[in-house]
């Protein structure tokens, strides 16, 4: 059988990677861009800012990837691209470098849902078993998704406010931790204790998540400290909150295991690289005795591998996209 090749580019926030896969599995050579440093100085990802640095860089990667695939562009079978949701400006130079090139070389473009391309990371570590069952916790999304197989999305439940991954952004900042705050929260919760009493947002019997009232709880009492001229403890905080989180994904998550009875739970998004969130699912398996997917912290973050990944089985099933394709800042998985 014929090996094929995809070309990945991902530039939905403030990444700008571009990946060569074989065959939806092997990554031959991934190449990320990051703007975290940028974006440091602002707390936070600055649209118009991430924007300038995709045009700046983007040329760049694609070069440093066929440089380390030692492949031209004339092997590539297809292009896929992540063309949303996203910071719509990010989005749109991705979409238009991946245009040019289908253009230029006569290659099939594919379109890639952002969080189709989270999931088919795990495709990269292990092949995806059906049913399965996908968490995807990142800076915009918290979502439970069944797969019956590849490229069926089932939505079981999403967060009807803010995504776990800005959550945890909002709080860090809150606190005086520096940007971005997932990784700090991670390791200063690992010094704590869990003192504080904070709510479980949404302890209901649906699949659907709120962490606004999580946020605003942590808000609150820190501002309470603060008034009274107190200083909290950041530790402790930061273990309170990880673990009300964890807490309420897993009970979700575990409802949804025995709802659907799938084989696969695969964790996805960026928030899948929070070491207590791995260690927590990992025993949630072990518990449910069914095979829990982590992809390795390289393809955790956004990156183009996990959108070669996607599109190789996107283009297996005929998906095609024309030069008409144009980036959607939201956009439901389907």
């Amino acid at each position: 059988m014929k090996d094929v090749y995809i070309l990945g580019i991902e530039s939905s926030c403030d990444e700008t990677s571009i990946s060569i896969v074989k065959n939806g599995e092997e990554v031959l050579a991934t190449v990320v861009s990051s703007q975290i440093e940028v974006h440091k100085n602002y707390g936070g990802v600055v649209p118009e800012i991430a924007s300038r640095e995709h045009i700046k860089n983007i040329t760049f990667v694609l070069e440093e990837c066929f440089k380390q695939a030692n492949l031209t562009i004339e092997k590539i079978d297809a292009i896929a691209i992540a063309y949303g949701p996203g910071l719509i400006g990010s989005l749109l130079i991705g979409l238009e470098a991946a245009k040019t090139l289908a253009y230029l070389y006569q290659k099939p473009l594919i379109p890639v849902h952002h969080i189709a391309g989270h999931i088919y990371a795990n495709n990269l570590v292990k092949p995806l078993t059906f049913p399965l069952l996908a968490l995807v916790v990142s800076g915009g999304h918290t979502e439970l998704i069944f797969m019956k197989d590849h490229f069926c999305f089932e939505k079981l439940g999403a967060t009807l406010d803010d995504a776990v991954g800005e959550c945890y952004d909002k709080v860090a900042r809150v606190i005086g931790l520096p940007y971005p705050g997932g990784p700090e929260i991670d390791r200063l919760s690992k010094e704590g204790e869990a003192v504080y009493l904070l709510p479980h947002p949404l302890d209901d019997e649906s699949y659907n998540f709120s962490f606004s009232g999580l946020k605003s709880a942590v808000i609150n009492l820190n501002h309470q400290y603060e008034q009274k001229g107190k200083t909290i403890n950041q530790a402790d905080l930061a273990a309170s909150f990880q673990k009300v989180v964890i807490e309420t994904l897993v009970k979700k998550t575990k409802r949804a295991i025995e709802k659907t009875g799938c084989k696969q739970l695969i964790i996805a998004g960026g928030v899948s690289a929070n070491q207590s969130l791995r260690k927590a699912m990992l025993q949630l398996g072990e518990e449910m005795k069914i095979e829990v997917s982590i992809p390795p912290l390289s393809f955790c973050t956004d990156n183009g591998a996990m959108i070669a990944a996607a599109g190789y089985f996107a283009y297996k099933l005929g998906k095609r996209a024309d030069l008409y394709l144009n980036s959607k800042s939201q956009e439901e998985l389907n």
